[in-house]
């Protein structure tokens, strides 16, 4: 286990793209500048820091370009677009963060592993997809998706949105390569969007059409490099008890105990705060200090204590 001043950063893909966008690179730019600029103040302090991310709503955005242009190019398939995303958002931060790091005189490399995630075939998921990816669809061509096999949920007032499984990472592929860059004093950007889900068939990998739920994947890499602090940066300011309804409450500590009782109690939504709390209890369950659940922008108060929601042992 590294020192008390290391942790995997965990940033949503939603701070990337705000629901009122349309998401342009200057945009996608612009939030990203805002996110590393505390990242890179926490380095300088001494912090060793890996970092991960999602990639929702971008990966949307590019199974949206595969549909639009099919006429001219051969769409590719979920996996390839996770691959993608993980290509794209990870070039956009390293550039931000290397720039960051340079403004406070550090000169230190952000590499970005693309990264495969070992999912197993058997995995429930498999046979109830329920994760919602991509655009929404009119009646008739959610009817022709349908009849090629897609299950899909109607969405009142929206249209029809693809589900796809959403598996349990197992093992990450590429985990000695980002280790070995973490230990050389390196800040690895890795397993992007949750990692491109494969599983293994006759003695090697596959991908298959799944995401794997980026929070789960950050506790994985998070305890595989044996770090003491998992920080989750998404676009509420912490874990909230009743929180769709007007006596709802922020929890500024909650103990493991706690957070473990309020899950099984049905206050962590599975589309939401869910998968967080569940990536918390894995990580800390392992032997993991702290969880932190806050905004992007407080990142800084939130290590002080002052911001957010820490998970304890």
């Amino acid at each position: 286990m590294f020192t008390e001043k290391s942790a995997l950063i965990a940033l949503g893909g939603n701070a990337l793209i705000l629901s009122d966008e349309k998401g342009y690179i200057e945009e996608q730019f612009r939030h990203t500048n805002s996110c590393m600029s505390p990242i890179a103040s926490l380095i300088s302090r001494g912090w060793k820091i890996a970092i991960t991310h999602g990639n929702g709503p971008i990966v949307g955005n590019i199974l949206l370009r595969n549909e639009c242009a099919r006429e001219y190019i051969p769409p590719m398939p979920l996996y390839i677009c996770v691959a993608d995303s993980q290509g794209g958002i990870g070039s956009m931060m390293a550039e931000s963060l290397s720039n960051e790091l340079k403004k406070l005189l550090l000169n230190k490399t952000v590499p970005v592993v693309i990264t495969h995630v070992l999912v197993e075939k058997g995995d429930p998921a498999f046979l109830e997809p329920a994760k919602p990816v991509g655009p929404y669809y009119p009646d008739d061509s959610a009817d022709r998706y349908m009849k090629q096999g897609w299950k899909m949920r109607n969405i009142p007032g929206k249209g029809w949105r693809r589900l796809v499984p959403s598996p349990k990472p197992k093992k990450i592929i590429e985990i000695e390569a980002i280790k070995a860059l973490f230990e050389r004093g390196f800040i690895p950007i890795g397993a992007g969007g949750g990692g491109i889900p494969v599983t293994e068939e006759n003695r090697g990998l596959k991908g298959v059409d799944a995401v794997i739920d980026k929070d789960l994947s950050a506790s994985l890499l998070a305890r595989e490099l044996g770090l003491e602090r998992l920080i989750i940066l998404t676009d509420v300011d912490g874990v909230y008890l009743h929180w769709e309804s007007d006596q709802r409450q922020r929890f500024g500590v909650l103990s493991l105990k706690e957070a473990k009782a309020y899950l099984l109690e049905g206050q962590f939504p599975p589309g939401s705060m869910g998968p967080k709390i569940e990536a918390a209890l894995e990580f800390i369950g392992s032997g993991g200090k702290e969880v932190i659940i806050a905004e992007a922008e407080d990142l800084l108060p939130a290590v002080e204590g002052r911001a957010g929601t820490r998970i304890i042992p």
